[in-house]
């Protein structure tokens, strides 16, 4: 159950994670769904080892997106990303994926593979404007929870509001009709 080729029809912002940069930010897509994770033995058992819910939790990031669902911190999408766009969430901050989707991070969580957290942790696309749409982390995904579109940008530009229109027709903008 990879990633929705489609990706993000159906799905509606439920969140954004934040860089405190004040500019750049990412939407949580939502809703999420019973995927991979929830059937990994080791994600399962760490979820029981923190007294957490396995629950659904939904898409982070617009044009490189990873289906927190069907993610089970493998890690090799940071370990192949040659621009460092994501990191173990839980490295800067640990609380359940259900309630990073309103967090601010300052991008200081870990880029290493061996470094998560443990197996509840995601791989979040934190520098998603950093992306050289290479495609690395899409290849090596074992679970196929990621998807690079850099067509999606007007999925976030409207989700954000900051979405405008190439105006065609009047190459003039002041001709009176």
């Amino acid at each position: 159950m990879p990633i929705p080729d489609d990706f993000p029809k159906g799905l509606k912002p439920i969140g954004r994670i934040a860089l405190e940069d004040g500019e750049h930010f990412h939407f949580i897509w939502g809703p999420g769904r019973k995927a991979e994770a929830a059937e990994n033995k080791e994600v399962i058992e760490a979820y029981k080892a923190r007294g957490e819910k396995l629950e659904p939790i939904g898409v982070s990031g617009t044009m490189v997106a990873v289906d927190w669902d069907s993610c089970v911190s493998d890690g090799a999408c940071i370990e192949a990303c040659p621009v460092q766009v994501f990191q173990w969430y839980r490295t800067e901050k640990d609380v359940p994926a259900v309630k990073a989707k309103d967090q601010i991070f300052a991008g200081t969580g870990s880029s290493e593979k061996e470094h998560r957290a443990d197996f509840t942790d995601k791989a979040d696309p934190i520098r998603e404007h950093d992306c050289i749409w290479c495609m690395a982390c899409v290849s090596v995904c074992p679970p196929q929870a990621i998807k690079v579109d850099q067509s999606n940008l007007e999925a976030h530009e409207k989700a954000a509001g900051t979405f405008t229109k190439m105006e065609t027709g009047s190459a003039n903008p002041h001709a009176h009709h």
